[in-house]
């Protein structure tokens, strides 16, 4: 078992591996502001950030402000938001997450972790990724399926839920990178490390991976190199 010093200096290998590879990994949910971002985010659960987009890209024009949601008539936000997955669960959430920004935060996205969780359908990885990428907080680390899948891949953790993962990396990675871990470690399970069948022949960080070809079809070099 590997000493914390250990795998804080493979982390370091690793995030400066990841920072080469994708220097311009950034969130891939479109947004203009907080509030884009946060409404964008919880639409974005279990679904493609493409798909968000392309429904994002009319409904920003319609809703500008927390009370626009907050107003909305239920059935026709609905309808806005009808081709993403789970539409009518999250259309009730953004609205009363909405409500709440305009009763308690007079109509502005908080800054905190503590009053953007108190949001309707607002976890800590919603709130992180709202931290983050639209106030440049680092507050904790951004923990989706790939972020999931990727940390246990390459033996960060062995933790399943994801708030025991998040404290495991942020025990690792420096604080001034946990929003941009979260992007280079998602933009490399979408590139690189799939769920099926990985890459790991072209991965550019199989030399620091303990589970280096044991997921891909490729059979691991007999030489024993990864």
């Amino acid at each position: 078992m590997q000493s914390k010093k250990d795998s804080e200096q493979r982390i370091k290998k690793i995030i400066e591996i990841l920072k080469k590879t994708y220097p311009n990994a950034h969130c891939e949910l479109n947004f203009e502001n907080p509030l884009q971002l946060l409404v964008a985010t919880i639409l974005s659960a279990r679904c493609t950030d493409k798909q968000v987009n392309i429904v994002t890209e009319q409904l920003f024009k319609k809703y500008k402000t927390a009370a626009n949601y907050a107003n909305a008539n239920l059935e026709e936000f609905e309808k806005d938001i009808k081709r993403i997955g789970m539409y009518k669960t999250k259309a009730r959430a953004i609205q009363s997450a909405c409500k709440k920004v305009v009763e308690r935060f007079n109509g502005e996205v908080p800054r905190t972790m503590e009053e953007l969780t108190s949001l309707d359908g607002v976890g800590r990885k919603t709130a992180n990724v709202v931290l983050g990428n639209a106030f440049g907080i680092n507050a904790g680390i951004v923990v989706d399926t790939h972020v999931v899948r990727l940390s246990q891949r390459l033996g960060l953790t062995k933790e399943k839920d994801p708030e025991k993962i998040e404290a495991d990396l942020m025990r690792l990675v420096p604080k001034d990178q946990w929003t941009m871990f979260s992007h280079w470690i998602i933009w490399h399970g979408r590139r690189r490390c799939y769920a099926r069948n990985p890459d790991c022949e072209n991965c550019e960080i199989k030399e620091l991976c303990p589970s280096a070809f044991e997921f891909c079809k490729i059979a691991k070099p007999k030489n024993g190199k990864k």
